[in-house]
């Protein structure tokens, strides 16, 4: 019956080293099953530590928020840290919590003088701009005299880097500092490398590949942010008398290429351990660096050197493969029985020169590696042995995304075994706060290959696929799948610096236009902007805030929306869209030919005009949470006369002009029928299109995340039941049956024939259409946020098809929110487990009535 706080935190960051925030705000979440518990107040104890060490100070407050309330002690200083913890004090009659774990908060460079003259260097040394660029390494000898107390590597790349210190590795991090809009920010990560420094000879090191900014990265050309590959850093030493050392690079440093001959994000990387002996040693102080280069000064970075939001990607997890096959061709293939992102790591021996190849892919076809979907991406990797003995190797600066792994050369002195080769799976290192099952296994396979599909797209930005040469942070997609994003995992701190990317790429020519994809590629370009993908500017904030309830970050991202829809959005007179505006429409709709995604049985202004009456009604709420009564009331009587213009446009006498499911499910959902009348003869007309379709999809992009809501908002969840469960294509289990095991661009991705669709753009990893998790977690799972930041809970499970149970489980800001439900001979039963300082709203199937509960445990019959 304790309550307890199970997690402090700061701002969105899953880690508070190094951050960008010189008062960030404090949130904690509660564990326990007290009946009833709300918090009245809360005290905060803070204790500067480093430097300006200072005795613990508590603050006490009379308030019943524990999320993002404000810091209470004066501001950090650049590189100052703290420790800070809670407590939570019950109403009358309850409990307090004890004390919550001390967490530590650091700032970073908050200044550009914090950097101490550090400066972004290269190699002297020719090169080809226009060809891959070969990586770079780096490296300074330093000595200490005094005893070290503390160490702080400041360091990013125009690229990507690893550094290493004394021949250790720093951090775990992989592919950093990832991809940002690098002409307006640039992420620097901060790292505690206290112990990797000592008294004496001292060395550090840092090798760099070209990564996306130098990188061949879009559909033609490389070299969009910058044509070298360059490092900057300072390590930050503290010795026991307090004195502050700093080493900068500058052209001090020297550098030299080594064994990797070439690394890049599509086509993979080139090793050649035959070369390793030029850089044994070279992260150490020893090492003779005679024969090493010099290097030069690069201009400054063009964006702000920024601290990360979001966590950054690591290696996750470790996959063993399933099968070893042999293609026709003879060819040996990996299955490793799951379509995963990351690369292969090899344990080997074999004669020096040996070459080993290794192709991927995420299906086969006639059973070979399937590469038309690749594009023009060669996905491929190459080590070259030194034969020396035993070695182990994975790439450093490229990624893959694939099931199927084809080795060509492998030597003879090893044999082929789990042991000798597996997959490195790597992500953004998100916490996973959503789960569900339910009774049905094709349903939960499903709801893993969604999973999968975030985690391999979710790599430093949300990208629309991980394997071909594109793999681009596109809006669309986020805009469609964020829901189902925001409940699989803590994406706040994730979003959060996208929209920031966003809203400099909107203000770059004031033009206050969405790109289709972010960062926008090429830098320069002019994207007109267009429904559903700007829309996210609008619609991304608002989930943010559902799921999160910060209003700081919804006001901060509240002048992107605005700017789209206020000015960028070109528009008739009578404010709907431009009709020769360009469009997207219901992007691959499933009756949509191969190589036409946009030809969707729904017109493509239909779709426009629906989104753009619902932007419209969120802005209206946004600027009502924010209380701007003067804005949201404007938003009102926009939106008041675009639904007007609307049914004038597309729905004479309240029949929609296009008989879709995409027509029908966006005007139901999105509240663009105001008679009754005409609202019942439409959802009759989209169940009985339903029908008529075998319950098959319909849907695109644009349409398919409103077709359950809409049919479930007329009482029709049953019907997309039956969508929802259908195995035939186009549907969502078809890909299940089809043996996928991630989500698929395209419904038919594959053909029932096992055949590949020949349309150019047919990926086996690609998230939007998993948007439909959402409706899974909130009717089937039955949880939803009924409070944004889920202080009051919705709970509505309501069963259907042939499912009679369901778990789901919910992380949210103030705890773990668990629901089961299942059905039986006696009838319905629901468990749940409602958080401290929460409460929950609950309605059972086939009941009017609504139920209101506190904290706690709580069972349900009917």
């Amino acid at each position: 019956m304790a309550v307890s706080i199970s997690k402090l935190s700061f701002e969105h960051h899953r880690s508070a080293l190094g951050i960008g925030e010189s008062a960030p705000r404090i949130s904690w979440r509660f564990q326990g099953d007290a009946p009833n518990w709300e918090q009245s107040s809360y005290d905060i104890q803070v204790a500067r530590t480093g430097k300006g060490a200072t005795e613990p100070v508590i603050y006490s407050h009379n308030s019943s928020e524990s999320l993002y309330v404000p810091w209470p002690d004066q501001e950090l200083a650049s590189m100052e840290s703290a420790k800070v913890r809670a407590r939570a004090h019950g109403k009358a009659g309850q409990s307090s919590t004890p004390w919550s774990d001390w967490v530590a908060v650091e700032t970073g460079l908050l200044k550009p003088e914090d950097w101490s003259g550090a400066t972004p260097i290269a190699a002297i040394r020719d090169y080809d701009i226009n060809s891959p660029k070969r990586p770079i390494y780096f490296r300074k000898t330093f000595a200490l005299n005094e005893t070290i107390t503390s160490a702080r590597l400041y360091i990013t790349a125009l690229g990507l880097y690893e550094a290493e210190i004394n021949g250790q590795r720093v951090g775990d991090a992989v592919l950093a500092p990832g991809w940002q809009s690098f002409n307006y920010r640039h992420v620097y990560d901060t790292y505690d490398v206290t112990h990797q420094v000592s008294k004496g000879e001292n060395a550090i090191g840092i090798v760099a590949g070209e990564g996306w900014f130098s990188g061949r990265i879009a559909f033609d050309g490389r070299n969009w942010w910058g044509n070298n590959i360059g490092v900057q850093s300072l390590l930050r030493i503290t010795t026991a008398d307090g004195q502050v050392m700093t080493i900068p690079t500058d052209e001090s440093w020297k550098s030299n290429v080594g064994p990797i001959v070439s690394s890049e994000i599509y086509d993979g990387e080139l090793y050649d351990s035959r070369l390793e002996e030029s850089t044994k040693g070279w992260s150490e102080a020893g090492f003779d660096e005679r024969a090493w280069l010099a290097v030069g000064k690069l201009p400054p970075v063009k964006g702000s050197l920024v601290s990360p939001d979001g966590p950054p990607v690591r290696k996750l997890e470790t996959h063993k493969y399933q099968q070893v096959l042999k293609s026709p061709s003879g060819k040996v293939i990996l299955d490793f029985g799951q379509n995963l992102v990351g690369w292969l790591a090899l344990k080997v021996q074999g004669p020096s020169g040996t070459n080993i190849t290794i192709r991927h892919a995420e299906v086969l076809e006639h059973g070979e590696l399937a590469l038309k979907p690749l594009r023009s991406a060669k996905a491929t990797d190459n080590i070259i042995l030194h034969g020396n003995g035993p070695q182990t190797w994975e790439p450093k600066f490229t990624f893959h995304g694939f099931r199927y792994a084809e080795i060509d050369g492998w030597p003879a002195d090893t044999p082929i075994s789990q042991d000798a080769i597996q997959a490195m799976v790597v992500h953004s290192d998100l916490e996973q706060t959503g789960w569900f099952e339910c009774s049905h296994e094709l349903l939960n396979k499903f709801h893993s290959n969604v999973r999968w599909s975030m985690k391999g797209n979710f790599l430093t930005i949300s990208t629309d696929c991980p394997q071909r040469d594109e793999r681009l942070g596109w809006t669309g997609d986020a805009h469609a799948f964020g829901p189902t994003a925001n409940f699989l995992y803590d994406t706040g701190g994730f979003w959060r610096g996208w929209h920031r990317d966003m809203w400099s790429e909107i203000q770059r020519n004031g033009a206050m236009k969405v790109p289709f994809f972010v960062p926008t590629v090429p830098p320069g370009s002019n994207d007109p902007g267009a429904a559903v993908w700007s829309d996210v500017s609008v619609a991304g904030p608002w989930d943010l805030f559902r799921f999160y309830g910060d209003k700081g970050m919804l006001q901060e991202q509240f002048a992107q929306g605005r700017a789209w829809i206020d000015h960028g959005l070109p528009r008739n007179a009578d404010r709907l869209w431009d009709r020769s505006s360009f469009q997207f429409g219901d992007w691959l709709d499933p009756k949509a030919p191969p190589e036409q995604p946009d030809a969707a049985t729904t017109p493509k202004h239909l779709v426009a005009d629906a989104y753009l009456v619902r932007m419209t009604e969120i802005l209206m709420l946004v600027a009502e949470t924010l209380s701007d009564d003067v804005t949201a009331s404007d938003y009102r009587a926009q939106r008041s006369q675009l639904v007007k213009e609307f049914q004038k446009a597309w729905m004479p006498a309240g029949n929609m002009t296009n008989q879709t499911q995409t027509a029908y499910a966006l005007a139901l959902h999105f509240g663009l029928y105001t008679d009754i009348d005409q609202r019942h003869a439409a959802a009759n007309a989209l169940r009985n299109i339903v029908a008529q379709n075998d319950y098959l999809v319909g849907t695109g992009f644009a349409g398919t995340p409103a077709l359950g809501p809409a049919l479930q908002d007329v009482g029709a969840a049953e019907d997309f039941y039956r969508m929802l469960l259908q195995t035939k294509v186009p549907s969502w289990l078809y890909q299940v049956v089809m043996n996928g095991t991630t989500t698929w661009e395209r419904w038919d991705s594959m053909q029932p024939d096992g055949s590949i669709n020949t349309g150019s753009m047919t990926s086996f990893n690609h998230y939007a259409f998993g948007a439909v998790a959402d409706w899974i977690h909130t009717t089937i799972g039955g949880l939803a946020p009924a409070e944004p930041g889920w202080r009051t809970i919705k709970v509505e499970p309501i069963p259907g098809g042939s499912i009679t149970s369901a778990e789901t489980r919910y992380v949210s800001p103030y705890g773990a929110i668990e629901l089961k439900w299942w059905v039986d001979d006696v009838g319905f039963h629901l468990n749940l487990s409602v958080p401290p300082n929460t409460r929950a709203v609950v309605k059972l199937p086939k009941s009017q009535e609504t139920l209101r509960v506190g904290s706690g445990i709580h069972k349900f019959h009917q």
